[in-house]
């Protein structure tokens, strides 16, 4: 299943917090900006994305609570 909700990212180092976050679960999770899609758990790839907009984000998973409350600081 995919669950998918809008982040935001206001400095670098909300990036590197949001890549140690996400790279503790167990499923894949993407991001997606216009035409780009990256994995969210690499931090090179989150730094090729436009990061003045809002991200969407999909979890690959089916159930994204833990995930959501873990990076709610970003949504």
């Amino acid at each position: 299943m995919k669950h998918e909700i809008d982040i935001k990212f206001n400095s670098i180092s909300e990036v590197k917090d949001f890549v140690d976050i996400v790279a503790g679960f167990n499923f894949d999770i993407d991001l997606e900006s216009g035409r780009y899609v990256i994995d969210a758990k690499s931090i090179m790839g989150i730094f090729s994305l436009d990061l003045n907009k809002p991200i969407k984000m999909a979890a690959y998973t089916d159930d994204a609570t833990e995930l959501i409350k873990a990076i709610s600081d970003f949504i």
